[in-house]
Formats: C-alpha cells, structure tokens, sequence
C-alpha cells in the first residue's frame, strides 16, 4: 500500500572541501517512490585544481544509475569499456543487472580547471524479471531531450512522458522524471502522472497544495493524484515517480535485489573481484564488513554509500 503524503529531509554529508551530498532516499519514513529507492542532491561545490572529488571503481548490481548535472562535469567510465563525459543537461542510464563496475572522475581537460559541479544521483531499481539482465550504459544527450513550456514553466522531460513530450531514454517500467524551471510567482499544475510522485525542491522555497516546502526537501504526493505548485520567487524543482516497486528490495553498500542471498553472492564476488574491472583503473575498495558476514543476512535498513 502506498504511504501517504510527507515530506523528506535530507541527511547531509560533507565530503570536503564544501563538497555536501545530501540524501533524500532511502528514507525510513519512505523507501522509495516509483521504482526510485536512492536520491542524492550533490553540490554547488567549486572544484578547483588539485582538489578532487573522485569516486573509485565500485560495484553495482539490481540497479540502474541515473546521472544528471546542473553544472559542471564528470567521467564515467565502467568495466564494459564505456567512457563518456557527463554534462550538464544530459541523462546518463547505467543498467546495472547482473553486475557492473564504474568510476566517476573529474575529466582530464578540466584537472587544471575552477568549475562547479551541482547535479543529482537516482537509483531506479530494475524489475524483478529483469534484476539479472545484461549491464549496458546508454548517455543521452541535452539536445536530444524534450523541452516544453507549461503555465510559464519550463519542463524538461528527463524520463517518461509528460504534456505531450516522451523522452527518448528507454526504462524497465514506467518511470518519471521531470527538470522544472519555475518562475516567480509561478501556479503549476501537476496532474497524475504516475500512480506514485513525488517533489524536491533544488533551490528555493515553494508550495504544494498551499503546504510550504523548504529548499532541498522533497514532499510525495498521495497515491494517484497530483498538485498545485507555488513560488514566490523563481524555484528549479524535479519530480520524480512511477508505478510502484513490484515487492520489496533490499539495499546493502551498492547493491538493490530483492532476495537476501543474491546481495550475499554480490557481496562474494566483489571480493574476489569477479565482478569485472573498469579498464586503466587499479584501486579497489574493500568490501564493507557487516552485513556481508555469512552469518548476517542483510536488511533493508542499509544504507548505500
């Protein structure tokens, strides 16, 4: 049954060198909203030379990634041998199925750069019946997605369909993910659609059916329905949503499955190092101790790194 309407505030981690995540989900009050169980809200962080803010190779599995940046830029690169740039605008859909590795790394043209990176993170967890599929990595491009002017908004359509515009990026399920450019004063109506939604607010202060929403707080809407968004002054916000999960899922380190044993296996293999390698790459983070531990089957109240 799908949980009514409350709002998420964020657990913020500082990395360094004003570098702040902050997680919106997992939450324990919500696991997930469609088929999305992790929400991160990365930056503004100035990245300047010699300071960093690399993420090693690490292992995925049950998954898919879904990387999309305000500003700045990043280098993926995964152990099928993709190597692609992430830009601003752009949606990158990393399929993780039955197992892949990647890196995320400031590109080399711009190690000697001042910039900033600002951008979001999603996991969208994969279908029962395609939790096992083979790992793929598909970018697409800022221009090749839709745009479209609604109530002086302008709505970027990421993933899914919204007011007449579908995205070309191709999902496992009905999936839901919109940019929206909210002018001062703005009334907007959402309509339903997807059967679960819900509204963050990236940076500035807003309202959703009257009810005040702070900047970077994400509210659900009730199953089914949609809203009215307000603003005072000018307010970028995304939704997210879709149908909902079809059963539970476990979230252990970097992995999502829905069967306790298959995140133990994963577990196995990354510390073999079985599950592949991203190619010029050579550090390797340990796996974390518990619950990989035989003995301790793991839960749902893990949370990813």
């Amino acid at each position: 049954m799908n949980e009514p309407s409350l709002q998420l505030q964020p657990h913020d981690k500082d990395l360094g060198g004003g570098f702040k995540v902050r997680r919106l989900l997992p939450a324990a009050r919500r696991r997930s909203v469609g088929p999305f169980v992790f929400f991160d809200h990365f930056g503004p962080a100035t990245e300047t030379p010699g300071n960093g803010h690399d993420v090693r190779p690490h292992p995925h599995i049950g998954l898919a990634t879904v990387t999309y940046l305000f500003e700045g830029a990043m280098m993926h690169r995964d152990s099928l041998g993709v190597v692609q740039e992430i830009r601003p605008g752009a949606i990158n859909w990393m399929t993780a199925g039955r197992g892949i590795v990647h890196s995320e790394r400031k590109p080399e043209h711009l190690l000697d750069a001042t910039y900033v990176n600002h951008g979001l993170q999603l996991w969208a967890a994969l279908p029962v019946a395609h939790e096992e599929v083979e790992p793929s990595f598909t970018h697409t491009a800022a221009e090749e997605i839709p745009s479209v002017e609604r109530e002086g908004a302008a709505v970027r359509v990421l993933v899914g369909e919204a007011f007449g515009a579908r995205s070309p990026v191709k999902t496992f399920s009905n999936t839901l993910y919109l940019d929206l450019a909210l002018p001062a004063g703005a009334r907007f109506e959402l309509p339903a659609l997807a059967e679960e939604m819900a509204l963050y607010s990236v940076d500035g202060a807003l309202r959703l059916d009257g009810v005040p929403v702070a900047q970077h707080t994400m509210a659900t809407l009730p199953a089914g329905r949609g809203g009215v968004i307000g603003t005072d002054g000018a307010v970028r916000a995304v939704v997210i949503g879709g149908e909902p999960l079809d059963g539970p899922r476990y979230i252990t380190w970097n992995f999502v499955s829905s069967r306790r044993e298959r995140i133990l296996q994963a577990g196995e293999d990354w510390a073999a190092q079985r599950m592949g390698h991203v190619p010029g790459e050579t550090e390797f983070i340990p796996l974390p101790g518990h619950p990989f531990q035989v003995q301790v089957p793991p839960d749902t109240g893990s949370t990813p790194k």
